[in-house]
């Protein structure tokens, strides 16, 4: 077996809106709607779709838990432009700039937290091993 990339993620959160709204009016994903009222965010090939607690869907995480993500996304937006976006928005920079190591080379990152509590670093890609 060989996999490939992930297709998509789910995060199970306190509210949907709240986290749609900070996913798409901060981070500028998409919002899609699909299968039985449930909802994803979408950007590039990606996707995250959202449970919100206790209304998750099956099958799901053992201890599905809202604030228990930690994840990483990136953009071609230099990071000056994400700050500057992030501030407008209210959003603190918990750590960054700085770099880090990624899947594919060194990154330069900034992290937040989304409504709830996740931690959300947002990286340019710097280098490719």
């Amino acid at each position: 077996m060989q996999i490939e990339s992930i297709d998509h993620i789910v995060l199970t959160v306190a509210n949907i809106n709240r986290t749609v709204a900070f996913y798409h009016d901060v981070l500028g994903m998409e919002i899609t709607n699909f299968a039985e009222g449930r909802t994803a965010l979408c950007f590039g090939d990606m996707k995250i779709n959202l449970h919100e607690r206790g209304h998750e869907f099956e099958p799901k995480a053992n201890h599905p838990t809202p604030g228990s993500g930690d994840f990483c996304l990136l953009t071609k937006t230099p990071l000056e432009e994400v700050m500057a976006t992030l501030n407008e928005h209210a959003v603190a920079v918990e750590v960054g700039p700085i770099t880090k190591h990624g899947a594919l080379g060194d990154l330069r990152s900034v992290y937040v937290r989304d409504p709830d509590q996740n931690l959300v670093e947002i990286s340019n890609q710097l280098s490719r091993d």
